[in-house]
């Protein structure tokens, strides 16, 4: 049996669930479920909020331009968030959005963009990366949004990260380090909770680099013999880690 009803489109809402509740729909909600998706009156469809599980609901015309869903039964119950983090230096847009989702696919339970040396973006566009996530959490089944952090100084994470997280391992994606397989690397590692840092397509610097290796919670693994793009690169790190220490492998918990 599927984990989760593929056919039937999903929708984020931003209200509690509970069943026979009657949720509004919002200008954009319905333009898409109506015009764009060309869905009628009673059509079913999943909604999610992040908190509440996966309820089965129905799309319901109130008057002509007034619409909304009618939630039945529950079908998911929320699962926990993943106690995965994911580091990384901000990107240009479209690389940013497509890493973003892919990390969200992956499993990441928590974002959170660094500032380093040689990064060629200093912000990011905090409510569009939020549309991102949940766009792709839509999409591919994802019940635990991640949470979005503001951007830090990579340099202030780390000073910070005794007292903030405390056993929290940073698996360090450095492409200056060639030598060791990261499959024994990682698989000679204890389960704990687990960050994953991949840096810009600038690199890391040195100082940046020295630092890292110095840090006692830190694990360097190399990523291949090939310079991989920042994108690129993350979709590898959290295939490998979630395929070694996280929830691919048996026992760990349930999909989120």
């Amino acid at each position: 049996m599927a984990r989760y009803d593929f056919r039937t489109q999903r929708l984020f809402v931003d209200h509690p669930l509970a069943g026979g509740v009657s949720l509004p729909l919002d200008r954009k909600q319905t333009n898409y479920l109506v015009n764009v998706l060309r869905m009628k009156d009673g059509d079913p469809i999943q909604v999610f909020n992040g908190r509440d599980g996966e309820w089965r609901a129905s799309l319901r015309f109130d008057g002509r331009r007034t619409h909304a869903l009618s939630v039945g039964e529950k079908q998911r119950e929320q699962p926990p968030a993943p106690d995965l983090d994911y580091l990384f230096a901000p990107l240009k847009q479209a690389r940013l959005d497509y890493m973003v989702a892919k990390a969200t696919e992956m499993g990441v339970g928590r974002l959170r963009p660094v500032r380093t040396q040689h990064g060629q973006v200093g912000r990011i566009n905090h409510r569009r990366l939020e549309a991102n996530i949940v766009e792709a959490a839509e999409q591919c089944g994802v019940l635990a949004i991640p949470a979005l952090e503001d951007i830090t100084a990579l340099d202030k994470s780390l000073s910070e990260w005794p007292a903030t997280d405390p056993g929290r391992r940073i698996i360090f994606c450095d492409e200056g380090h060639l030598d060791g397989d990261p499959l024994t690397i990682l698989t000679g590692l204890r389960r704990s909770p687990l960050a994953v840092l991949v840096g810009p397509e600038g690199g890391f610097s040195v100082e940046e680099r020295d630092r890292l290796r110095d840090l006692p919670l830190v694990t360097t693994v190399p990523l291949g013999p090939r310079i991989l793009r920042a994108d690129t690169a993350a979709v590898a790190a959290l295939t490998l880690v979630q395929a070694t220490l996280g929830d691919w492998t048996p026992g760990s918990g349930s999909a989120s």
